[in-house]
Protein backbone atom coordinates (compact mmCIF):
# COMPACT_ATOMS: atom_id res chain seq x y z
CA UNK A 1 0.00 0.00 0.00
CA UNK A 2 1.33 3.39 -0.75
CA UNK A 3 0.69 6.63 0.10
CA UNK A 4 -0.74 8.95 -2.84
CA UNK A 5 -1.15 12.50 -2.59
CA UNK A 6 -4.10 13.84 -4.43
CA UNK A 7 -3.12 18.07 -5.37
CA UNK A 8 -5.47 19.79 -7.35
CA UNK A 9 -7.73 23.56 -7.72
CA UNK A 10 -9.62 24.44 -4.67
CA UNK A 11 -11.67 27.05 -6.33
CA UNK A 12 -11.76 28.20 -10.06
CA UNK A 13 -12.83 26.83 -13.33
CA UNK A 14 -10.97 23.17 -12.97
CA UNK A 15 -13.32 22.78 -9.86
CA UNK A 16 -16.12 22.33 -12.01
CA UNK A 17 -14.67 20.43 -14.95
CA UNK A 18 -12.92 17.85 -12.43
CA UNK A 19 -15.47 17.09 -10.09
CA UNK A 20 -16.24 13.78 -11.41
CA UNK A 21 -12.70 13.10 -12.44
CA UNK A 22 -11.52 14.08 -8.61
CA UNK A 23 -14.22 11.77 -7.41
CA UNK A 24 -13.37 8.66 -9.48
CA UNK A 25 -9.97 9.59 -8.87
CA UNK A 26 -10.42 8.90 -5.23
CA UNK A 27 -12.01 5.73 -5.45
CA UNK A 28 -9.71 4.28 -8.04
CA UNK A 29 -6.81 5.00 -5.25
CA UNK A 30 -9.18 2.82 -2.64
CA UNK A 31 -10.03 0.02 -4.78
CA UNK A 32 -5.99 0.21 -5.67
CA UNK A 33 -5.89 -0.20 -1.85
CA UNK A 34 -3.20 3.02 -1.15
CA UNK A 35 -3.85 5.44 1.16
CA UNK A 36 -4.88 9.42 0.29
CA UNK A 37 -3.13 11.95 1.75
CA UNK A 38 -4.66 15.52 0.69
CA UNK A 39 -3.35 19.34 1.74
CA UNK A 40 -7.21 18.83 3.70
CA UNK A 41 -8.36 21.98 1.14
CA UNK A 42 -11.65 22.64 -0.76
CA UNK A 43 -11.97 21.87 -4.53
CA UNK A 44 -10.80 18.69 -6.35
CA UNK A 45 -8.43 17.76 -3.26
CA UNK A 46 -11.63 17.83 -1.25
CA UNK A 47 -13.41 15.44 -3.78
CA UNK A 48 -11.26 12.88 -4.33
CA UNK A 49 -11.22 12.77 -0.46
CA UNK A 50 -14.80 12.22 -0.63
CA UNK A 51 -14.71 9.38 -3.26
CA UNK A 52 -12.29 7.88 -1.47
CA UNK A 53 -14.27 7.14 2.12
CA UNK A 54 -17.13 6.30 -0.50
CA UNK A 55 -15.62 3.41 -2.16
CA UNK A 56 -14.44 2.04 1.31
CA UNK A 57 -10.61 3.87 1.45
CA UNK A 58 -9.04 2.47 4.77
CA UNK A 59 -7.16 5.50 5.71
CA UNK A 60 -7.56 9.49 4.20
CA UNK A 61 -5.10 11.98 5.93
CA UNK A 62 -5.23 15.46 5.21
CA UNK A 63 -1.95 17.99 5.72
CA UNK A 64 -3.45 21.24 7.37
CA UNK A 65 -1.52 24.55 6.70
CA UNK A 66 -3.68 25.31 9.76
CA UNK A 67 -2.39 25.24 13.42
CA UNK A 68 -5.33 23.86 15.17
CA UNK A 69 -8.54 22.42 14.35
CA UNK A 70 -10.12 25.70 15.15
CA UNK A 71 -7.61 27.86 12.76
CA UNK A 72 -8.18 25.09 10.06
CA UNK A 73 -12.37 25.32 10.19
CA UNK A 74 -12.62 28.96 11.30
CA UNK A 75 -9.61 30.72 9.86
CA UNK A 76 -8.99 28.63 6.47
CA UNK A 77 -12.52 27.29 6.45
CA UNK A 78 -10.89 24.08 5.21
CA UNK A 79 -13.06 20.44 5.61
CA UNK A 80 -13.01 18.13 8.01
CA UNK A 81 -15.67 15.12 7.28
CA UNK A 82 -13.57 13.13 4.64
CA UNK A 83 -10.42 12.53 6.47
CA UNK A 84 -9.45 9.88 9.04
CA UNK A 85 -7.18 12.31 10.37
CA UNK A 86 -6.05 15.58 9.86
CA UNK A 87 -2.48 16.91 10.86
CA UNK A 88 -2.74 20.43 11.73
CA UNK A 89 0.87 21.73 10.69
CA UNK A 90 0.81 25.38 11.30
CA UNK A 91 3.27 25.67 8.33
CA UNK A 92 0.38 27.70 5.70
CA UNK A 93 0.26 27.01 2.44
CA UNK A 94 4.11 26.50 1.40
CA UNK A 95 5.20 24.41 4.29
CA UNK A 96 1.64 22.68 4.03
CA UNK A 97 2.49 21.64 0.19
CA UNK A 98 5.78 20.41 0.90
CA UNK A 99 4.87 18.39 3.45
CA UNK A 100 2.37 16.97 1.54
CA UNK A 101 4.94 15.90 -1.49
CA UNK A 102 7.24 14.37 0.78
CA UNK A 103 5.36 12.55 2.79
CA UNK A 104 3.99 10.40 -0.17
CA UNK A 105 5.23 8.26 -2.49
CA UNK A 106 3.43 9.87 -5.44
CA UNK A 107 1.01 12.34 -6.12
CA UNK A 108 -1.93 12.94 -8.65
CA UNK A 109 -3.10 16.19 -9.84
CA UNK A 110 -6.13 17.02 -11.11
CA UNK A 111 -6.47 20.18 -12.84
CA UNK A 112 -5.09 23.38 -11.03
CA UNK A 113 -3.56 26.41 -10.44
CA UNK A 114 -0.63 28.33 -8.90
CA UNK A 115 -0.57 25.89 -5.73
CA UNK A 116 -0.88 22.66 -8.24
CA UNK A 117 2.25 24.26 -10.07
CA UNK A 118 4.00 24.50 -6.37
CA UNK A 119 3.25 21.20 -5.65
CA UNK A 120 4.51 19.51 -8.74
CA UNK A 121 7.89 21.91 -8.66
CA UNK A 122 8.63 20.00 -5.30
CA UNK A 123 7.27 16.71 -6.60
CA UNK A 124 9.79 17.13 -9.43
CA UNK A 125 12.99 18.58 -6.93
CA UNK A 126 12.11 15.51 -4.53
CA UNK A 127 11.67 12.87 -7.53
CA UNK A 128 8.61 12.56 -6.67
CA UNK A 129 6.14 10.35 -9.47
CA UNK A 130 3.65 12.60 -10.31
CA UNK A 131 0.40 12.19 -12.59
CA UNK A 132 -1.90 13.85 -14.42
CA UNK A 133 -5.55 13.40 -14.65
CA UNK A 134 -6.04 14.76 -17.91
CA UNK A 135 -9.84 16.89 -18.48
CA UNK A 136 -10.15 19.31 -15.96
CA UNK A 137 -8.32 21.78 -17.42
CA UNK A 138 -6.48 24.33 -15.28
CA UNK A 139 -2.29 23.87 -14.77
CA UNK A 140 -2.60 20.30 -15.33
CA UNK A 141 -2.89 20.97 -19.33
CA UNK A 142 -0.21 23.39 -18.94
CA UNK A 143 2.32 21.10 -17.79
CA UNK A 144 4.26 19.34 -20.95
CA UNK A 145 4.14 22.62 -21.86
CA UNK A 146 6.38 24.05 -18.96
CA UNK A 147 8.33 20.86 -19.37
CA UNK A 148 9.28 21.63 -22.62
CA UNK A 149 10.61 24.92 -21.11
CA UNK A 150 12.79 22.72 -18.74
CA UNK A 151 14.64 20.07 -21.19
CA UNK A 152 16.14 18.24 -20.46
CA UNK A 153 14.63 17.21 -16.80
CA UNK A 154 16.19 15.11 -14.86
CA UNK A 155 13.37 12.96 -13.94
CA UNK A 156 10.73 13.67 -16.46
CA UNK A 157 9.74 9.76 -16.89
CA UNK A 158 8.39 10.08 -13.46
CA UNK A 159 5.42 12.42 -14.67
CA UNK A 160 2.73 10.49 -16.52
CA UNK A 161 -0.37 11.77 -17.88
CA UNK A 162 -4.23 10.10 -18.48
CA UNK A 163 -7.77 10.57 -18.91
CA UNK A 164 -8.53 7.29 -17.47
CA UNK A 165 -8.41 7.17 -12.91
CA UNK A 166 -8.21 3.54 -13.24
CA UNK A 167 -5.37 3.27 -15.84
CA UNK A 168 -3.40 6.38 -14.37
CA UNK A 169 -2.91 4.79 -10.68
CA UNK A 170 -2.38 1.57 -12.20
CA UNK A 171 0.60 3.32 -14.31
CA UNK A 172 1.68 5.01 -11.02
CA UNK A 173 1.56 1.39 -8.60
CA UNK A 174 3.71 0.14 -11.64
CA UNK A 175 6.18 2.62 -11.09
CA UNK A 176 6.47 2.59 -7.68
CA UNK A 177 6.63 -1.07 -8.08
CA UNK A 178 9.25 -1.11 -9.95
CA UNK A 179 11.02 1.80 -7.92
CA UNK A 180 10.61 -0.14 -4.70
CA UNK A 181 10.81 -3.68 -5.61
CA UNK A 182 14.33 -4.38 -3.01
CA UNK A 183 11.38 -2.68 -0.44
CA UNK A 184 8.42 -4.97 -1.02
CA UNK A 185 7.74 -6.05 2.46
CA UNK A 186 7.86 -2.16 3.77
CA UNK A 187 4.83 -1.63 1.66
CA UNK A 188 2.26 -4.44 2.27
Amino acid sequence: MYQIAVSGAAKGESVAEGKELALAMGAAIAQAGHSLLTGATIGLPNYAAEGYKAAGGKMSVGISPAASKVEHVMKYRLPTLAYDTILYTGLHYIGRDTLLITSSDAVISIGGRLGTLHEFTIAMESDTPIGFLQGAGGISDEIQTIMALSKPMRNADAVLFNESPDDLIADLTKLLDIENAKYRTLYK
